[in-house]
């Protein structure tokens, strides 16, 4: 009994300081427990990446990890629409459709908005984040392709057309065109995308002889496709005037040109032939004359002589002088015709050199070219009728200087020239 009564003085005495340390440590740890550590400040529930569809209202409640009433929240680069409560971190927003449509907004393009909170008192104690907006659109609007022309081109052969393709794009934008026409051509360069330019030039015989009105209609197509295939087309009506091809006008007028030139060479060397001709038959005939009139003078005045045979050789002289003239018709007849046909040439080479200066084109291009072509060969033909009987010699051996120095010599011009009675 008194062992079993030491033992337990013993054990009272080793156990009651333990416990008590025990008491005092587990006392000190629910102290320690109980005081607020001084943590960083952070945003518990941000949501960085929201998404909002048109016409939705949004309301997101942010907490800090702190007593909300010390501290006041901002926003920095905030679209339109977007707002927070400063004291309670409500972040309200709402999507009206008329911030899209009047382009304050617009979707599938994601908003960078920086967001932050800060202590009242302390402003070094601050967060800063961001935040991104998303709007979508459920409502599908279409794309339109817009030409920078009319729906009706007027256009005349050899002029070129040309015109911009621009886009109108809606929820798809649109990713290519194709382009197809009524009627085979070849476009110079061919719009294969938004914004690219399409250029065209019709030739000069695309218009044809058997169509209606000497003009053809062409319907363009231009056919725009999104990356879903959702299609749109512009339709460009080209109305193809008939249109002088000047090129080949110009040609023609030179040919022909080229032509009377040579046919007045020609009636210029007729010329010469038939005056020169016409010279030597008057001096034939001038020496008959002068030779029958010294004859018949040399009779008078062998008459008055005193020999008998001077005297009878009088009475032959006269005889002699008259013999002459019809000699003279026979050998060196009056050229009246070959006369008349020179007068008459000389006159056509006058109004053919009138209507070739006359015709003669002005500026690179003359809008009467047609009209003087025609001109030219009207009057070439209507002189190649009326000479139609003269003969033309091919073959000259005088250069074009010197038949136009013969022809407007001064000698020839008064020769021909019209005597006033």
């Amino acid at each position: 009994m008194i062992t079993f009564l030491r033992f337990s003085v013993w054990l009272l005495l080793f156990v009651c300081p333990t416990l008590a340390f025990t008491q005092e440590r587990d006392t000190l740890t629910a102290e320690k427990m109980m005081t607020p550590l001084d943590t960083p400040l952070r945003i518990t529930n941000i949501n960085p990446y929201i998404t909002l569809h048109v016409d939705s209202l949004l309301q997101y409640k942010l907490n800090i990890n702190k007593p909300a009433e010390q501290y006041y929240w901002y926003l920095r680069n905030a679209p339109v629409g977007l707002k927070i409560q400063e004291q309670t971190g409500l972040l309200t927003f709402k999507a009206e459709k008329k911030y899209f449509l009047s382009g304050k907004l617009k979707y599938d393009i994601p908003y960078q908005v920086k967001l932050g909170v800060q202590h009242l008192d302390h402003p070094e104690e601050h967060i800063d984040t961001t935040i991104t907006l998303l709007f979508f659109n459920t409502e599908i609007i279409a794309s339109r392709i817009k030409p920078t022309v009319s729906n009706v081109v007027f256009l005349e052969e050899s002029d070129t057309l040309s015109f911009q393709l621009q886009c109108e794009q809606g929820s798809y934008p649109i990713t290519a065109i194709k382009f197809f026409a009524s009627y085979p051509i070849k476009p110079l360069k061919q719009a294969n995308n938004c914004d690219e330019s399409f250029t065209w030039n019709p030739g000069y015989d695309f218009v044809k002889d058997n169509d209606s009105g000497k003009q053809r209609s062409v319907l363009l197509y231009f056919v725009g496709a999104t990356q879903y295939q959702i299609k749109d087309t512009a339709i460009v009506r080209v109305v193809v005037r008939d249109a002088l091809n000047y090129p080949v006008a110009l040609r023609e007028h030179q040919l022909l040109n080229k032509n009377l030139n040579n046919y007045i060479l020609q009636l210029k060397y007729l010329f010469l032939q038939l005056d020169t001709r016409i010279k030597k038959n008057k001096t034939t005939r001038t020496t008959f004359d002068l030779t029958s009139a010294t004859t018949a003078m040399s009779g008078a005045i062998l008459a008055t002589s005193s020999s008998e045979s001077a005297k009878n050789l009088s009475k032959i002289l006269p005889s002699v002088g008259v013999t002459l003239v019809p000699v003279k018709e026979a050998v060196a007849p009056a050229k009246v015709y070959d006369q008349n046909q020179a007068a008459l040439v000389r006159t056509a080479i006058k109004r053919l050199d009138y209507v070739r200066n006359d015709q003669q084109l002005i500026g690179e291009k003359d809008p009467d070219i047609l009209r003087k072509t025609q001109k030219l060969r009207d009057e070439l033909k209507q002189t190649q009728v009326q000479l139609i009987d003269v003969p033309l010699e091919l073959v000259s051996n005088l250069s074009e200087e010197d038949l136009n120095a013969y022809f407007n010599s001064p000698e020839v011009t008064k020769k021909y020239r019209v005597s006033k009675k």
